[in-house]
């Protein structure tokens, strides 16, 4: 077991040292100009996949769909073109963009986390393996998304398009003259044919750095399946095998040398990396199609990220004071849900989590509305006699399991009992970029909590304990909102307010400790419905002036630039900008803290990720799970959305407190997308801010200013927390062993004699059980840093599908300092069931030869067929029509060695002359089934049968089963037809 943990570790460290050793396609970016990355193709097949599929929901509804699908689609042109929306409501792209990265960002994370795994890329002919990859992954997303948990989907699934994509550029599938995708690949029950033994010879030696012919003419001839062998340690591969090619693998440099990788233009077979990339995308489209096929149209188009709106999410205190606070928690949503059922601004999610002490859970995690609706509604408050609440518990849970850039509302008026996770929690926060409200009920104004007439401590927050959530909010860019009792439903409007269309942050700040400030930000013609939340105490005052010079004060409550209403410490102000664009002001007078913070509605946004520049083949970038370093260089990854026209002139990091701004250098990489990169980040708490220009609709030659703003804080530490893993998908009742690597760096590079002692913690948002030491010291000859392990064990109970976030934690408690990493891993059951449900035609009755397209109607078809998943099989879980008109009915049997038999019935009008049926087992496995009217047929005898009858419906009239002679003879076709696949 030590020599295993101790192989674990140095593999890690080498992959943690040197990420990018494997070759594939390059995973984000590319610097030849010509090659194509992981990032292009996977995003290709989304939007050519997602566009089909809006284009046959909208032929379904009879509605028009004007958009050509192909390979150039643009995200804005697919999310216009699949808006159902006719009303003027403002379109925003950010989440099909944000969760398009999270598939593209987890497509590139293989070449880190699976660096030196064969199966994963395709290597030394590992087809067997590879498959096994891309099948027990794709099970895992269907599973995923049928719980609706589309985040681990999404991760998984482009960890599923990294190997599959590999493929193509790793094999000689495409020098055997194949232009079509290898759909065995997607198929567990398919055979994988024609590869080539481990003893026959497929490469001879490249001449010079010419490796176009250098596979064996035999190979080619005989349709052999072979790829390259690859191996950054030692140059040893079977006699005669093809090597991989490029400068870090040492089995090129031995015959046969050279390669056959297509990674990139300039690889051993760049000449053939183009024709490699189609066969890429259209295989990504395969893939997603037998995902979409498994779980429906509207889940699908939920898993890519089709929303234009936000989640609703609630994280409530259920504790015996909270029963005002629950029922206007009740009156909010459901006014929000009744108003916005139906339309393109319903949340796209539903997301609940209840807290009390000692009690957290259960998350209510849906799509649909009467199910959240039940969940509160069963919300009582009771109990709460010790006052501090597991709040941040509650946090966690609903941080993993909302979207990115979510924004939560945690109703409480206790103290949090688990305040020793807020690092956790900030962490979190600082991932998804999620913002967090709280909405405070009757907090003290000192510090001291009261006591009641019997000398009890009442129930209140004091100043201290609302600190805690205060922090919490500013680092999220959220708000504390503190009001009484009676005055929360006034204060309840910002939710209503964050579930409006395309809301953009245009300027936020919080000042602590107070002091007066003057504060500016530009307005632009590209945003509507601009509004302004301060929060502050009681004899705080400010002033607003217009571009123009108009201005306001905050005790007219209605002026000439906005209406402003009190609730608390909340001040809201809706702006009447009245076309007024250019730079305004904004003053405020306090002494005490206070926040600002101004959004509107627009089209026009952007996304970024914090990536991490590394070395070796590639030269590329990876998502970067951690604070950067301070003193160091910090590399983002920028997105503008709902626009080809604004130009980013300017990305900044701005430390209010200092007053510190670091401005970046802008690299344009084409399609919105920007890298920006900051040299030498000081220590401190940033947000970021981003300028840009373009031209406004009535003079193209004016240039217009615009001003965006991130609200989660970006903050730095002299710390560096990396960890490995050999596997994200993990089993029930398994335990998996996470080495990690605690280092202290100085100017942003590891220092080699740095000394110290960290305190470690681990959390997941499951509660699995997690062992690990809580102490680990850097000593002196160390090199700066400390290796650990932990261990996380999987309840046999967990279900497939289950998202399991981890976050480990490095403390310097001496310089108060901390960082994290984030692993995400998905349980995944060992699937046994690889075959689709089977389908047996039984009789085709009706006829349709005489019926012309005007009388079609008047004449009726008949189709029946009988699907069975076998005595083996998970069973199947739904039919539903793929094509026709008409009405489909089934009914279930039992056949003779045990098996279920699901009987379908479907009739249509002879104006509709086929039918395709697709069946999804339990564990989303498909099988299809076509039927066609016939010129002439003779009916089969009607006799009575003593079958066993389930009739289920879904259209028309209920099926009784009255064909029994028919019906065993397909029962046992379909069993025959199962077993001899």
């Amino acid at each position: 077991m030590c020599r295993i943990y101790t192989v674990q570790l140095f593999v890690a460290m080498v992959v943690l040292l040197r990420p990018s050793v494997v070759n594939s396609f390059q995973p984000l970016f590319v610097s030849d100009g010509n090659s194509t990355t992981h990032r292009h193709i996977t995003q290709t097949a989304i939007l050519r996949k997602t566009a089909e599929v809006c284009r046959d929901i909208a032929a379904s509804e009879g509605r028009e769909f004007s958009l050509t699908i192909d390979d150039t689609l643009s995200v804005s042109q697919v999310q216009m073109a699949c808006s159902s929306d006719n009303s003027s409501s403002i379109l925003s792209t950010v989440n099909f963009h944000t969760s398009i990265a999270t598939m593209f960002f987890s497509n590139a994370i293989v070449d880190v986390v699976y660096a030196l795994s064969e199966e994963h890329h395709f290597d030394d002919e590992t087809f067997k393996g590879g498959r096994d990859v891309i099948t027990t992954g794709v099970s895992a997303v269907k599973a995923s998304v049928k719980d609706e948990n589309y985040i681990a989907g999404r991760w998984t699934l482009g960890q599923v398009c990294h190997t599959l994509q590999d493929f193509y550029s790793h094999s000689n599938w495409v020098e055997l003259g194949n232009n079509a995708p290898y759909n065995s690949l997607i198929k567990p029950d398919q055979t994988l044919t024609n590869l080539a033994g481990v003893d026959v010879q497929t490469c001879k030696n490249c001449t010079g750095d010419n490796c176009k012919n250098n596979i064996l003419p035999d190979v080619l001839q005989q349709g052999l399946l072979t790829s390259g062998y690859f191996n950054i340690f030692s140059s040893e591969k079977p006699t005669g095998k093809c090597s991989h090619g490029g400068s870090f693998d040492k089995t090129s440099e031995r015959d046969p040398v050279g390669g056959i990788s297509k990674d990139k233009v300039g690889s051993s077979h760049g000449f053939l990396h183009k024709d490699a990339a189609n066969v890429a995308v259209n295989a990504t489209v395969e893939l997603l199609e037998d995902i979409r096929i498994a779980v429906g149209d509207v889940p699908f188009l939920r898993l890519m990220g089709l929303s234009q709106s936000s989640v609703l999410c609630f994280v409530i205190d259920t504790t015996g004071s909270m029963s005002d606070d629950i029922a206007e928690a009740k009156r909010v949503s459901f006014g929000i849900i009744d108003s916005k059922r139906g339309t393109p601004q319903e949340p796209s999610a539903y997301i609940l989590v209840p807290f009390n002490d000692p009690g957290v859970g259960p998350l209510t995690l849906t799509t649909n509305a009467d199910i959240f609706k039940e969940s509160i509604n069963r919300l009582t408050a009771s109990g709460g006699g010790d006052i501090p609440e597991l709040c941040l518990s509650g946090l966690q849970l609903a941080l993993t399991a909302a979207p990115s850039s979510s924004e939560i509302f945690v109703f409480t008026d206790a103290p949090a009992k688990d305040a020793h996770l807020k690092s956790t929690v900030t962490a979190l926060i600082e991932s998804s970029k999620s913002e967090v409200t709280f909405m405070l009920t009757d907090v003290l104004s000192s510090h001291r909590r009261r006591r009641s007439s019997q000398g009890v401590i009442t129930r209140a927050l004091g100043q201290s304990d609302a600190q805690l959530y205060r922090d919490l909010a500013q680092a999220s860019g959220g708000q504390s909102i503190e009001v009484t009792k009676a005055d929360l439903s006034m204060a309840t409007s910002v939710i209503e307010d964050s579930l409006a269309s395309a809301v953009v942050t245009i300027f936020q700040v919080v000042v602590n400790p107070g002091r007066n400030n003057n504060f500016t930000f530009t307005v632009d013609d590209l945003t509507q419905n601009l509004t302004a939340y301060v929060t502050g105490d009681s004899s705080l005052s400010f002033k607003f002036t217009s571009s123009t010079g108009v201005s306001q004060a905050s005790k007219e409550t209605s002026g000439p630039l906005a209406s402003i209403t009190t609730a608390g410490n909340l001040r809201r102000l809706s702006i009447r900008t009245d076309n007024e664009t250019g730079i305004w002001q904004f003053s405020v007078t306090s002494d005490s803290p206070y926040s600002v913070k101004i959004t509107g509605q627009s089209s026009v946004d952007f996304i970024y990720n914090i990536v991490e520049e590394h070395g070796g083949a590639h030269g590329d970038f990876s998502l970067k799970e951690s604070r950067p370093l301070s003193g160091g260089n910090a590399t983002l990854m920028v997105t503008m959305t709902g626009s080809n026209t604004v130009t980013v002139t300017d990305v900044s990091l701005l430390d209010d407190s200092g007053p510190t701004q670091v401005n970046g250098s802008i690299q344009w990489m084409g399609s919105g997308d920007y890298l920006v990169t900051f040299r030498e980040v000081p220590s401190g708490e940033f947000v970021l801010l981003l300028k840009g220009e373009y031209s406004n609709s009535t003079s193209r030659s004016t240039r217009t200013s615009l001003l965006r703003q991130a609200s989660t804080q970006i903050k730095t530490s002299s710390i560096l927390v990396t960890a490995q893993v050999n596997n994200t998908n993990i089993e029930p009742d398994s335990t998996v062993t996470i080495p990690f690597t605690v280092a202290t760096a100085s100017g942003g590079v590891v220092n080699d004699s740095a000394t110290g002692t960290f305190t470690i913690r681990a959390t997941n948002d499951r509660s699995y059980t997690l062992s690990f030491s809580t102490n680990l010291i850097i000593g002196a000859g160390d090199g700066g840093k400390a290796n650990g392990s932990i261990s996380l064990s999987v309840p046999s109970s967990a279900l497939s599908g289950t998202d399991v976030t981890l976050t480990i934690e490095a403390e310097n408690t001496a310089d108060n300092d901390i960082n994290y990493t984030i692993l995400r891993f998905s349980v995944a059951l060992k699937v046994t069931d690889v075959s689709g449900p089977t389908c047996q035609e039984v009789n085709t009755s009706g006829n349709c030869s005489s019926s012309s397209s005007f009388l079609c109607s008047s004449s009726k078809w008949e189709f029946l067929a009988n699907f069975t998943d076998g005595i083996n099989g998970t069973g199947i879980e739904r039919i539903t029509l793929r094509q026709g008109n008409g009405t489909l009915n089934t009914s279930t049997a039992v056949g003779t060695a045990g098996e279920n038999i699901t009987v379908v019935t479907y009739s249509s009008s002879c104006c509709s002359q086929s039918v395709q049926l697709i069946a999804v087992d339990k564990v989303g496995n498909v099988g299809s089934c076509v039927g066609q009217v016939r010129a002439v047929t003779t009916a089969t005898p009607v006799i009575s049968t003593t079958a066993a009858n389930n009739t289920t419906s879904t259209g028309g009239h209920g099926l009784s089963i009255s064909h029994p002679l028919v019906v065993w003879m397909g029962v046992f076709i379909s069993v025959l037809l199962k077993y001899t696949h």
